[in-house]
């Protein structure tokens, strides 16, 4: 019996599909403001693995694997290079693709782009609205974690329901602690914006995959992946968001891929080890050396 274990229970667990014979699987891909580096594709090689052994197993596939092309990265580093937002993030979306293939890393059934997708995200923060989880401050909408009894479930966290919270505007996701987040932010002078109820602005990043995974895979489906480092609080705030606006489950089965150690220690620009697949080719490494290591 096909077993996997379940970020979300702690535990392993058999596997169950909702359709029989179909497993729907949502992927949490690049964010194309730099090329991929190797901890970013021992992540997507995991999934890669992860697909193959499902199909192997007799399943129908579809996944999702999201290109986040809107958020703090992408809008200061196409700014500081003096292109527009698109121009930008479509050199590394190639680079990228170009890195899949020579990693032999199937393509999944879609690819869809943040910004392809900013009415379904407006759509999904007004549905929040309307149901009374968010608030309105300084012309961006938040979500009021006070208001989600259930915060918490999947990094296990022990919140306490009294506490205020601190909001924050950031798109960063390295945090220790629980913070209302952004649902939809006010546009800065001379950033890209959307029109919305809300005024001119743009998707928190948290927002943009809920929105895009369930018009893709539909409102309750059966795994969604990434690192570890996307357990809090952004895939947190997937199900935390997602399960407000719908009022029920979200994802079966939460899978995790730990991260990619040099000399010890995580990945990282401080520690080193962050070379992309094309530092590997000029050390004298095939790609696929890498993918069998």
């Amino acid at each position: 019996m096909l077993q996997f274990y379940n970020t979300l229970t702690q535990k392993r667990e058999p596997f169950q599909e909702i359709i029989p014979g179909e497993v729907r699987l949502y992927t949490c891909g690049p964010t194309v403001y730099a090329h991929a580096h190797i901890g970013n594709f021992r992540t997507f090689m995991f999934e890669d693995l992860l697909r193959r052994y499902l199909k192997y197993k007799g399943y129908k596939v579809t996944q999702v694997m999201n290109i986040t092309d809107i958020d703090d990265k992408t809008i200061r580093d196409s700014q500081k290079a003096g292109v527009s937002l698109a121009e930008f993030t479509q050199k590394y979306t190639e680079a990228f693709f170009e890195d899949l293939d020579s990693l032999m890393i199937e393509r999944v059934e879609y690819f869809p782009k943040a910004t392809d997708h900013i009415p379904e995200m407006i759509a999904l923060i007004d549905k929040l609205a309307q149901k009374g989880f968010t608030y309105e401050a300084e012309g961006s909408i938040y979500f009021s974690i006070k208001k989600f009894s259930n915060y918490g479930q999947l990094s296990h966290l022990q919140i306490d329901q009294n506490q205020t919270g601190h909001r924050t505007l950031t798109d960063e996701y390295e945090k220790d602690d629980v913070r209302d987040f952004v649902l939809w932010k006010k546009c800065k002078e001379g950033e890209p914006y959307w029109e919305s109820p809300w005024g001119k602005g743009r998707p928190g990043w948290h927002i943009e995959c809920s929105a895009m995974s369930q018009k893709y895979l539909g409102e309750h489906f059966d795994l969604h992946t990434g690192g570890i480092d996307n357990i809090f609080p952004h895939h947190e705030n997937e199900i935390t968001q997602s399960e407000a606006a719908t009022g029920h489950k979200f994802v079966n089965y939460w899978l995790h891929g730990a991260f990619l150690l040099f000399k010890g220690e995580k990945v990282s620009k401080s520690k080193g080890g962050l070379y992309t697949i094309s530092d590997l080719e000029e050390l004298g490494y095939s790609p696929l050396h890498f993918r069998y290591l």
